[in-house]
């Protein structure tokens, strides 16, 4: 792996974003990137869209969502959105993506981040939860919430 870096979402990367493939499976547990990119730019101050590259390559995206004012908490700093390109997963991708929030919502004064997701066997428990990643025991939509204190 060469030199990760986040970058804002942008014309440039918009196409490569969108076009990250999944593993054999992961498709039942996350909206196709097309989804979070266009709700993102209804909401601009709230949202922060970010893809993750390995040089010039877009390797991964990651969108969180900051809001003080949302009517439940765990919808205040959380993770929106994260995919990782298949041939990507494990290699630390996801990880520098989701450091790369947490700092962004520790900037922001926000003392943990918050995540929903759905088991299952593809699913992305065993990665939140290797991130430190703790289940609230609430659950919301059928998913459950985890929360990383920060």
């Amino acid at each position: 792996m060469g030199n990760l870096k986040l970058e804002e979402l942008s014309a440039k990367t918009i196409v490569a974003a969108n076009t990250l493939t999944l593993k054999p499976g992961q498709e039942a547990f996350v909206a196709p990137t097309s989804y979070a990119l266009a709700e993102s730019y209804f909401n601009p101050v709230t949202e922060w869209p970010r893809v993750v590259l390995d040089g010039d390559t877009v390797v991964g995206f990651i969108r969180g969502h900051f809001d003080n004012d949302a009517p439940s908490p765990e919808f205040r700093s959380c993770i929106w959105r994260i995919t990782v390109a298949a041939n990507q997963q494990g290699t630390g991708v996801g990880r520098f993506a989701v450091l790369g929030l947490a700092e962004e919502a520790k900037s922001r004064g926000y003392d943990h981040l918050t995540v929903l997701w759905d088991a299952g066997d593809a699913g992305p428990g065993e990665f939140f939860h290797k991130l430190g990643f703790v289940d609230t025991g609430v659950s919301r939509y059928g998913e459950t919430i985890s929360e990383l204190k920060l």
